[in-house]
């Protein structure tokens, strides 16, 4: 049995909805699996037993499955060949940039066209920096750019740069000749044109590579001039890198005239160009195919229509299933006489129909106003309205509002007219009779029929409206809460009818009890987390106080602050340590703790007693931060963490240091700050047997250290390079003084803002 128009459009929405669904899922799960392939590679693992990990990892970090994926990508891959690194990958430190930045390429990878991967670029990470459009132009054999694909543009301005000759030269064939990206912040200028809104607005051009060879250009425009620093230059060029392997796939595009897609870009109303001829590639053997095919949607129709696999070239069946015989008879009609065609309404209502009666007009989208305009060659432009204009306009404003209801009584008659949303509201069909308000009573709860009669008592007696809140107890079983509020109709001073509305309040009325019934045990259980959350912050804060009275090594003079998280009770994982050794040595070692709460708290705890344990094997830091990944592979919880572990010999001077995927340590000589770069650790507790490697630094009598966690740097809205560069500059400026001293004034002066916990450690060598 064929369903209903209605049955169809709702599964053929139901169907480009899970289609869209799966299109994000399957870049989802390319990005599970590359990280599936690096476990496997890293750790001798089978398919299975790497997805097990992976799972097993995501759990303990209290990460989403997704960023360990890209976490795990970007430690294996280090900087990408050949290209900058990421964004906070350089540093070995896992960042939410570094994190979209890989879900974004993996989008770029898994695009069907080119369009759609322009689309990855900007919704996947581009418009987050600023960005409002993207150009991916593809190189010919004759050396011409071709407009591949484009997102935010307008069909004009993209029509516009369809083709670029290289007798043109400009930036665009510079760039594509150099093979490096060029950034223009202030527009740009005097190197020749680019698309954009205006002349001075920032934009970058992205070389785009496949094999080796480079195969196109990106562009990435910005609305107005703005500073492209390193942050966001090494963003874009990593999001723009894939690229380069989708601009062989086909373009969605249409070779529609760019002055007819430019105006109908402009209606307010939806508008669509279909194509009556069969394509080429759709012709079965005995010369069949597909008509009506979709070539051109604009703006107002791609909302019209909501979230959809990309639609040009599809059927019109597919996209209009419910009005499809009527809208081919319109094109027909147009296309035969060369005359536009009108339709007041599609699906038409039968003439004995009435609406919201049975045999009515099927309910679901609808096309209102349609207008067929022929274009010659096979082609028709179609605009119409997206919703139903006929009807009352305050009947249909109302039926906008959720579970509200119109009633019209006519005394005089005796007739009584409901919406069709009343109907639903009491229980009873369409087909069966409106029920007047003053025979209400025997559907109402006994209990209210009286609140019932002072409204009817209200409109009869003092011709005054009014409003209640009944129980409507439906035939088929079940109560509902009912607001119904009226209005008296007057002919001179006799009452000739009333008008009003039933609202539907039963979801609000029990979310509100269900709310009055929780909220007392709400309020216990919050009591009971925030004193066990402040129990366990008086452990950590005598584990690590804020401002602690260290030992003094040999040879060194050490300060330590430590700032709790912002949030009241909101228990960090920060943890730092100076100690002596047996063999005159010190150790000095700054650790932080993924996620906050009691579990962090107490993996803090076991990691800080590990290690000041392990250091008396004398063993290097190397080896101690092998052994401590091992600790937090063990943990309860399965903790990740991040440490630093520095081991200084007053004898030479001399510093031996090991991070796992820490910030590096900061070094005051001579009036200059500097980081001590080394190669990137994986963080602890990321994979068993992990190598850790370790550095070593002669010091100088005046030297000063920093070790820090990522609290002290990190601001919102900042990029890691930015954060960092001001402690190098704040620690640059600050005049020579004790290491008490010094940390007073870096506590105060540099601030992080994400409310996170934040531990700083100053050594001084004398």
């Amino acid at each position: 049995m064929a369903l209903p128009e209605s049955g169809l459009s709702s599964a053929v929405a139901d169907l480009t909805a899970e289609v869209a669904v799966l299109h994000a899922e399957r870049a989802r799960r390319r990005l599970l699996d590359l990280a599936c392939g690096a476990l496997m590679a890293q750790l001798s693992l089978s398919p299975g037993e790497a997805s097990d990990h992976l799972l097993r990892l995501a759990v303990s970090t209290g990460l989403s499955a997704t960023d360990l994926a890209a976490d795990i990508l970007n430690a294996a891959a280090g900087p990408d060949a050949g290209g900058d690194p990421l964004p906070g990958q350089a540093s070995g430190v896992p960042t939410a940039e570094a994190r979209r930045i890989r879900r974004g390429t993996t989008a770029v990878q898994t695009s069907d066209t080119a369009d759609g991967a322009a689309s990855a670029l900007l919704e996947g990470g581009l418009r987050r920096l600023g960005a409002e459009s993207v150009y991916l132009w593809r190189r010919t054999e004759t050396d011409c750019l071709q407009l591949a694909g484009q997102a935010g543009a307008t069909p004009l301005e993209a029509a516009h740069w369809q083709w670029v000759p290289p007798e043109t030269g400009g930036p665009l064939h510079r760039t594509l000749r150099v093979g490096l990206p060029a950034w223009f912040p202030d527009g740009p200028g005097a190197e020749g044109r680019l698309p954009g809104p205006a002349a001075d607005a920032a934009r970058g051009l992205v070389p785009l590579e496949r094999g080796g060879r480079t195969v196109g250009l990106a562009l990435v425009v910005w609305p107005r001039a703005r500073a492209l620093d390193t942050a966001v230059r090494n963003a874009v060029a990593a999001l723009c890198r894939p690229a380069g392997q989708v601009l062989g796939l086909g373009d969605s595009g249409s070779a529609m005239p760019p002055r007819l897609t430019a105006v109908l870009a402009e209606l307010v109303l939806p508008a669509m160009v279909v194509s009556m001829a069969v394509p080429d590639g759709d012709r079965e053997a005995g010369g069949f195919g597909r008509a009506h095919t979709l070539e051109y949607l604009n703006p107002a129709a791609v909302r019209a229509l909501g979230p959809l696999p990309p639609p040009l070239g599809r059927p019109v069946a597919q996209l209009f299933p419910s009005v499809y015989e009527e809208l081919t008879g319109l094109l027909a009609r147009a296309n035969a006489t060369g005359a536009p065609q009108y339709a007041r309404v599609l699906p038409a209502a039968p003439s004995n129909a009435r609406p919201g009666k049975a045999g009515g007009p099927a309910a679901g989208p609808q096309m209102a106003e349609v207008r067929v305009l022929p274009l010659g060659r096979g082609r028709a432009v179609v605009m119409w309205h997206a919703d139903d204009r006929r009807g009352p306009a305050v009947t249909r404003a109302l039926a906008r509002l959720d579970q509200l209801a119109v009633f019209e009584e006519d005394l005089v008659t005796g007739t009584t007219q409901w919406s069709a949303h009343a109907y639903p509201v009491f229980g009873l069909h369409p087909e069966d009779p409106p029920v007047p308000l003053r025979a209400l009573a025997a559907r109402v709860h006994p209990e209210d029929t009286g609140r019932l009669g002072t409204l009817l008592a209200s409109l009869t007696d003092r011709h005054e409206g009014g409003q209640v809140l009944v129980r409507v107890v439906r035939p088929g079983g079940g109560v509902r809460r009912v607001r119904v509020a009226a209005e008296p109709v007057l002919t001179g001073s006799a009452l000739t009818g009333i008008v009003g509305v039933f609202q539907d309040v039963s979801a609000q009325h029990h979310t509100e009890v269900a709310l009055t019934a929780t909220y007392d045990q709400l309020s216990i259980a919050r009591t009971e987390a925030e004193l066990r959350d402040h129990l366990v912050l008086g452990l950590q804060h005598a584990i690590v106080p804020e401002a602690p009275t260290l030992e003094t090594p040999p040879g060194l003079r050490v300060a330590a602050r430590y700032r709790p998280a912002a949030v009241e009770y909101r228990v960090g994982g920060d943890w730092y340590d100076v100690q002596s050794l047996p063999d005159g040595k010190a150790l000095v070692t700054v650790g932080d703790i993924a996620g906050h709460g009691i579990e962090s708290a107490t993996a803090m705890i076991a990691l800080r007693g590990a290690l000041h344990g392990l250091a008396f094997t004398g063993n290097p830091p190397a080896r101690l931060m092998e052994w401590l990944n091992e600790v937090t592979l063990r943990t309860p919880g399965q903790p990740t963490a991040t440490a630093v572990c520095a081991l200084f010999d007053p004898a030479d001077r001399s510093l031996l240091w090991s991070g796992a995927g820490h910030p590096p340590i900061l070094l005051l000589r001579g009036g200059r700050a500097r980081f001590m770069e080394g190669a990137s650790n994986i963080l602890l507790g990321a994979m068993p047997g992990a190598a850790y490697r370790q550095h070593h630094t002669r010091l100088r009598s005046g030297d000063t250290l920093l070790l820090y966690t990522d609290g002290f740097i990190e601001r919102r809205h900042v990029g890691l390079d930015e954060s960092m560069e001001a402690l190098r500059a704040a620690a640059q400026g600050l005049r020579p003084g004790p290491a008490e001293e010094l940390a007073d004034r870096l506590m105060s002066s540099v601030l992080g803002d994400t409310d996170d916990d934040t531990s700083l450690v100053v050594v001084r060598v004398s």
